[in-house]
């Protein structure tokens, strides 16, 4: 099964007196570029998150957001030396503000609710409780909704990138049938070059088969297509095995251009060319594509 680098996850929960929100979501990238934008007063809360994440997601541009606001509920169990050490802070800023002659807005009980959560946790017991609960919702809802999302997209790629390897199949077969036609028709043509020359250039039998051997040897394509061949079997290989393989796939994708490539400067004929070209511009649909594999 494939997955993509691009997914998106959002969940909502709440208990021990908080509630929150999880955005997980994930874009293109070379490696695995995680960016947390959690809060930094749960101990152990941002290393647990980082190693799940990695768990399944081995590439992409990762951004996880958490967002912990109070309950409501939670105003009727406030710890009261929380409120006063919030209220102590708010004197201390009133006598500075009055110092300098500024005058502050009244304040509301939900401004306080609103200062910053760490001046408002509860003590090292509850804020460990409070980390169990968000691992867990993660663990049972985030991850696996970000691992679906992004494994649905790699579905939807398989189906593309196959469709585009069959069509890598079949130009290569009339590739294969252009090349001996082409074969066939080197003598005559070579024949005809001769006879434009004039009567009076002779050429001997044996070494006209010679030239033509040359000519076979230099213009021979039969390589070319016998690894481009080996290679499309690969690149099927690596599709339909499971995990991380966008950078294998980049990597394949990159030699069979070469090949295709090369093709085109051997092909010296018209229908060849053509075929190689139309080649080219497959593969470079298919690059296209792999560059969204995990």
């Amino acid at each position: 099964m494939t997955a993509s680098m691009t997914g998106f996850a959002s969940v909502e929960g709440s208990g021990h007196g908080w509630r929150w929100s999880f955005e997980l979501r994930s874009v293109n990238g070379k490696g695995l570029d995680l960016r947390l934008r959690i809060p930094d007063w749960v101990p152990g809360l941002e290393q647990a998150l980082r190693g799940r994440v990695r768990a399944v997601a081995a590439r992409g541009s990762v951004t996880l957001a958490l967002r912990l606001v109070p309950d409501a509920d939670q105003a009727a169990g406030l710890d009261p030396r929380a409120v006063e050490a919030a209220l102590e802070r708010i004197r201390a800023v009133e006598r500075i503000a009055a110092h300098q002659g500024r005058e502050l807005v009244p304040l509301r009980a939900t401004d306080i609710l609103a200062l910053r959560p760490e001046r408002q946790a509860a003590d090292e017991a509850q804020a460990a409780e409070l980390l169990q609960a968000l691992l867990a919702h993660a663990d049972a809802e985030l991850l696996p909704a970000f691992d679906r999302a992004r494994r649905d997209e790699g579905h939807a790629l398989d189906a593309i990138l196959n469709a585009r390897l069959d069509e890598i199949g079949d130009l290569l077969s009339r590739a294969g049938d252009a090349a001996e036609a082409r074969r066939a028709g080197q003598g005559d043509v070579l024949r005809a070059a001769i006879d434009r020359l004039g009567a009076e250039v002779t050429l001997d039998p044996d070494r006209l088969a010679q030239e033509l051997a040359l000519i076979w040897v230099r213009q021979d394509v039969t390589e070319e297509l016998d690894r481009l061949a080996a290679h499309l079997a690969a690149a099927r290989d690596l599709i339909a095995a499971d995990g991380p393989k966008g950078r294998r796939l980049d990597f394949l994708l990159q030699e069979v251009a070469r090949e295709a490539n090369t093709l085109c400067a051997k092909s010296q004929d018209a229908a060849l060319t053509a075929l190689g070209l139309d080649l080219k511009t497959v593969i470079d649909q298919v690059r296209e594509q792999v560059q969204n594999v995990e």
